[in-house]
């Protein structure tokens, strides 16, 4: 026989009042966190995986934090590259929530529902978790309802991307840790460059190809010369390039005009290194010690010919 037509667990005000509860429960017992949606730049179709992202948008969130002990995963780790960090954490949001602040607006980034690669910004730890998965049917189907959503977390291992936010607590984990040239300039037109600007320099003059980056930091030397750090480079041939000291170097939006003094990269001198804040950064130790070993003049290292 077929269930009673008295009885049934899909009225709809009942799960309208089931979701009010367990928001009510979020704000009193949850944090407020910080959603950072992925935007992918590349893709490699072939391995199936990212190859550039951007995070240029947070949005703020109540979720409740799964973990009462700590955090899961494997913690700290001494691996051969030194001290791995492999925390978990578990983040219960709303779903009605979620489409409020996070999923409307049409902003073209975010899906319909949080997404794996997406990242969370914990204020209470200042720590970036990356979503490794969207668990949708825990706790499962409640008066036939499902008003949650469960994101299971590790923490983010940052490799380079893009973090544009316009929050300074999150972006300056860009700052911090990605890979800049330091350039010397020496101001030309009497306007100032913005911190967070794309700046542009052509290849060569007259050559209508750039090479861009985002000024992440700057260091005033004097009242006519400054070094600015510059991140997120790339070019519009697609070749690669590095700023130079020949052309003016441009400010996008700020229209600031200044002439490279000394460009310094990821092969200079140990006294200008690419990543300027991090003191375990060792890329030109490794540089130096492969110019002693390999030889860049051989024409044909894998045959007779030369």
């Amino acid at each position: 026989m077929s269930t009673s037509v008295y009885f049934s667990p899909k009225v709809t005000t009942e799960q309208f009042l089931y979701e009010d509860i367990i928001i009510e429960s979020l704000k009193m017992y949850g944090q407020d966190i910080y959603y950072l949606p992925r935007e992918i730049i590349s893709v490699d179709n072939i391995l199936n995986e990212d190859i550039e992202s951007n995070f240029n948008s947070t949005y703020m969130v109540e979720m409740y934090i799964e973990n009462t002990q700590g955090f899961d995963g494997d913690g700290e780790l001494l691996s051969k590259f030194g001290i791995e960090l492999r925390d978990q954490a578990t983040f219960i949001v709303s779903k009605r929530r979620w489409e409020q602040l996070v999923g409307s607006g049409g902003n073209g980034i975010v899906t319909e529902r949080p997404a794996e690669g997406d990242l969370i910004y914990l204020p209470l730890t200042q720590s970036l978790f990356e979503v490794r998965f969207v668990e949708n049917e825990s706790p499962f189907y409640q008066l036939s309802d499902l008003p949650t959503y469960s994101l299971q977390c590790e923490i983010f291992e940052y490799s380079g991307e893009t973090i544009n936010t316009g929050n300074p607590d999150i972006d300056v984990i860009n700052s911090e840790l990605a890979m800049q040239v330091a350039i010397v300039i020496n101001n030309s037109n009497g306007i100032d460059f913005t911190i967070n600007e794309n700046i542009q320099q052509e290849t060569t003059p007259g050559s209508g190809e750039y090479i861009t980056g985002r000024l992440i930091t700057r260091e005033i030397i004097d009242s006519t010369s400054s070094k600015l750090f510059i991140a997120d480079w790339a070019t519009t041939d697609g070749k690669y390039h590095n700023f130079n000291t020949i052309g003016t170097i441009q400010g996008i939006s700020s229209g600031a005009v200044w002439s490279p003094v000394s460009v310094n990269d990821i092969n200079s001198p140990i006294t200008s290194p690419a990543f300027p804040s991090d003191s375990f950064a060792a890329n030109q130790v490794f540089e130096q010690a492969a110019d002693s070993i390999i030889d860049f003049s051989e024409s044909n290292p894998f045959g007779d010919i030369t």
